[in-house]
């Protein structure tokens, strides 16, 4: 399959790129790692008139350590993320996510402004986002940057809160606090293709209490989710092995899944039950505190 004819622009600056959105508006589509965008436009359920290649715009590939942050620019491709030593001693549960996605080749490629803004549902960044509490930077045409949450950013499937002449330039992440632990479990047929089901969680311990919880999970709804219910019960407490069964329990209710040609809604509810469970097991181990 070819695409439908489009014109090619290659901006080097953010100030080119947002000239350019504000000439073609919604006429227009930006091309940042392409691995979802480009099979789309082969297909042609994607038809933009102009295509934006950000790639040459490198003051949007960063990765810096700020006052408790970690500023990541929204064209640092997955691969820097999961192999970045800042990344991997401040915030291990990205630099896990990041290497969870596709093969090393589409991670060579493949960028986290790229993953957000495209957020499918079965896709790790989205996930991984509402894990950490992530904040999205935001530049609209004026010029100005807002700052969203990553739980109102996602809205349903393939749709955030991006207008066609907005431009996703970043991401900030707060860093893991000491006592830390953090895990990811995914199904999937194959390796490298997208999880039927999945879920991460992050944990911080403190006197053998769990004083922060989260976990996010994959494939069972029209968006990642941020499975708040399901780490409400372990907060405060010591974590258990009945504590974890119940907070997978809750998982289960959280998930919205669909049935489709690869599995029905009550397989992925069990499944993602089963995958929350271990993912909190795992991530409580890793932070010093065994629930066996």
């Amino acid at each position: 399959m070819k695409p439908a004819a489009f014109d090619y622009f290659d901006p080097g600056t953010v100030e080119e790129t947002m000239d350019l959105l504000r000439e073609h508006g919604e006429q227009g589509k930006l091309l940042a790692g392409g691995q979802s965008l480009i099979p789309l436009m082969n297909f042609r359920l994607a038809r933009p008139a102009a295509l934006i290649d950000l790639n040459r715009v490198e003051e949007l590939a960063y990765i810096h350590e700020r006052e408790g942050w970690l500023e990541v620019g929204a064209m640092t491709r997955d691969r820097d993320i999961e192999e970045s030593p800042l990344v991997r001693e401040n915030c291990g549960l990205l630099a896990l996510a990041s290497s969870w996605i596709g093969h090393a080749q589409i991670r060579n490629r493949s960028t986290i402004g790229g993953g957000a803004a495209h957020n499918d549902p079965a896709g790790e960044v989205p996930a991984v986002l509402l894990a950490l509490d992530a904040k999205v930077l935001i530049r609209n045409p004026a010029g100005e940057v807002r700052e969203e949450a990553a739980e109102g950013f996602f809205v349903t499937y393939l749709t955030t809160l991006l207008e066609p002449t907005d431009l996703l330039v970043g991401f900030r992440i707060p860093l893991h606090p000491p006592g830390s632990g953090f895990a990811l479990r995914e199904f999937a047929r194959r390796s490298g293709d997208f999880a039927l089901a999945g879920s991460m969680a992050l944990v911080t311990m403190a006197d053998g209490v769990c004083t922060h919880a989260s976990a996010a999970m994959i494939g069972v709804g029209p968006t990642a989710i941020r499975a708040r219910q399901t780490c409400e019960p372990l907060i405060g407490s010591k974590p258990t092995a009945r504590l974890v069964g119940e907070a997978a329990k809750l998982a289960r209710e959280e998930a919205e899944p669909d049935d489709d040609v690869h599995a029905s809604a009550d397989f992925r509810r069990d499944l993602v039950e089963e995958l929350t469970r271990s993912a909190l097991t795992e991530a409580f181990r890793h932070a010093g505190a065994d629930p066996a």
